[in-house]
């Protein structure tokens, strides 16, 4: 996967994150942030690798959906940008 999708997924994760199922946070946290294969995840989990596939597939759909909808981390990067990378502002920013 390449880098920039990786970072944008996690990115997205990060915020809504509270809108998937739990077992869609497993799946996602185990590939993306454990960095599991769709085999071992699926190994782990008793489910078949098509399962985790598609589920992992669902995810990225719902996050892409999401902000294409409610666009809070294009607004995050916005205020990001006007910082001038002061990091107490960009922190009580992520809080």
């Amino acid at each position: 996967m390449e880098n920039d999708k990786r970072e944008n997924m996690i990115s997205l994760y990060d915020i809504y994150q509270n809108l998937l199922t739990l077992k869609q946070r497993e799946y996602f946290e185990e590939y993306y942030y454990s960095d599991l294969s769709i085999t071992e995840i699926a190994l782990n989990n008793s489910v078949s690798r098509n399962a985790i596939f598609d589920q992992l597939k669902k995810v990225e759909n719902i996050l892409l959906d999401y902000e294409n909808n409610l666009k809070l981390k294009e607004k995050f990067d916005s205020i990001l940008k006007y910082t001038n990378n002061d990091e107490e502002i960009i922190k009580i920013i992520k809080e």
